[in-house]
């Protein structure tokens, strides 16, 4: 019986220790969690107070630290005092900028595209199969008068909108892709692509049984890339926001952010489904047969024909709608996407079921596949649902939330209630074993002495 007691002790006491030690990292793990989204935060002050001609841009490296570019090393020492990292290079933010001014004054060659990539610390140039030796040769000898601030690189495929969605919208001739509800505070709206069709276009929901969904308002393409679609019955629209994942799953939007270089990202399109990738550029330049389109977002998600509109989300937040690119899901490719901030502006609107306040940045997701976009798919993002019922048009109003664990691991609060926890069974096993040891001297005693 003794020896059963002091195993019990021994076990208490061991699973008390185990808890110290598991609030302590859940505690910590949570603080550290909430780390970069400051250094992310002071990037932009940082850059903005050392200037252009000392800063080439920041991204979120593969560790989540923010990392600032600068050209000196007194930058370079601010930059680290205030908790980001600090990367020497060559050119400025000003000298890379010129040379996207050089590009863009240059005659337009159909099929290339550029982007300032701050990590390399050079504007990269893509050129498609469908640029000719010549255009290749000239646009090459620009980029070597630029003095290595410009890199060439030859892609596979075509670059194209990807006409053909999360849901699909189908109008005549033409497929794409449901975006985000907006709104003008009026009327309910459809943000998709602006090269899915000009305005006057009926759209209808589905593929088999149509349902219509409502006309085209406002169209831009080229130059951007962004449409807005008045619901046919307003009464009828979801006055929340949510992408559809597969599965039978969905993802609420809860904010509106822009998007950090190096950060995760996903894609939902009707064509092809969930994807997920990294931003690699922001303010992209993509040089369609159709026109060219400018402050686009350059990713590594994949897309395909019909993918066109889609949203582009991270943890919630609205990022973007897809524009166009090349390659797709099966090798893999570079996609851009019309941000959705801009084209709120223009168009005066705003998401539905969204109060107007500023959104957090989105942390990087750290899940789904490595970010080249291809194979099938990841796992849908942290925030899914209910899908909507059958048949049920991409505007129809359907009850969903954000999924939660039951315990909210990312909050130190719970890292420190184990801990107390803890603390109160070492205190108990302790006064129990005291307990028992002068109730076992008592009985020695009675036991001795009569």
């Amino acid at each position: 019986m003794r020896h059963a007691r002091r195993t019990l002790r021994r076990l208490v006491r061991l699973a008390a220790a185990g808890g110290l030690v598991l609030g302590g990292l859940v505690a910590s793990g949570a603080t550290a969690g909430e780390l970069p989204d400051g250094p992310a935060v002071r990037a932009a002050d940082l850059t903005a107070r050392l200037g252009t001609g000392r800063t080439a841009g920041s991204w979120t490296a593969a560790d989540g630290r923010t990392v600032v570019a600068v050209t000196d090393a007194a930058a370079a020492r601010e930059v680290r005092a205030a908790g980001a990292r600090a990367e020497l290079v060559r050119h400025s933010a000003d000298r890379l900028r010129a040379a996207v001014g050089e590009l863009r004054s240059a005659p337009r060659v159909p099929g290339t595209a550029w982007s300032v990539d701050y990590a390399a610390n050079e504007v990269t140039v893509r050129a498609d199969s469908t640029v000719t030796a010549a255009d290749w040769s000239r646009m090459s000898s620009l980029a070597e008068r630029m003095g290595g601030r410009v890199r060439m690189e030859r892609t596979r495929g075509a670059f194209t909108t990807r006409v053909d969605g999360a849901a699909p919208i189908v109008g005549p001739g033409r497929r794409c892709s449901a975006g985000f509800n907006v709104t003008d505070g009026r009327d309910a709206y459809l943000l998709t692509a602006g090269h899915c069709g000009p305005e006057g276009v009926a759209w209808a929901a589905g593929e088999r049984s149509l349902a219509p969904v409502g006309t085209t308002v406002v169209s831009a393409f080229p130059g951007s890339d962004f449409s807005a679609v008045r619901y046919a019955n307003p009464t009828d629209a979801d006055r929340t926001n949510t992408v559809l994942v597969g599965g039978g799953r969905g993802v609420r939007i809860v904010g509106l952010t822009e998007p950090a270089v190096g950060a995760q990202v996903f894609r939902s399109g009707s064509t092809t489904g969930l994807r997920t990738g990294r931003v690699t550029a922001v303010d992209a330049t993509v040089n369609y047969p159709e026109g060219t389109v400018t402050g686009l977002i350059e990713t590594t998600v994949c897309a395909e024909p019909g993918d066109s509109g889609g949203p582009l989300f991270a943890e919630g937040l609205a990022l973007g709608v897809t524009s166009g690119g090349d390659g797709d899901c099966a090798v893999g490719g570079t996609t851009y996407f019309q941000p959705v901030g801009a084209a709120l502006d223009a168009l005066g609107m705003r998401l539905s079921g969204i109060t107007p306040a500023a959104a957090p940045a989105p942390r990087d997701e750290g899940a789904g596949d490595t970010g080249d976009g291809a194979g099938t798919g990841p796992a849908a993002p942290p925030a899914a649902g209910a899908a909507p019922p059958a048949g049920q048009a991409p505007g129809a109003p359907v009850a969903r939330r954000r999924s939660e664990g039951i315990v909210g691991l990312d909050d130190p609060g719970v890292g420190l209630g184990i801990i107390g926890v803890s603390l109160a069974a070492l205190v108990a096993a302790r006064w129990v074993a005291s307990a028992e040891d002068r109730r076992e001297f008592r009985t020695f005693q009675a036991a001795s002495w009569g």
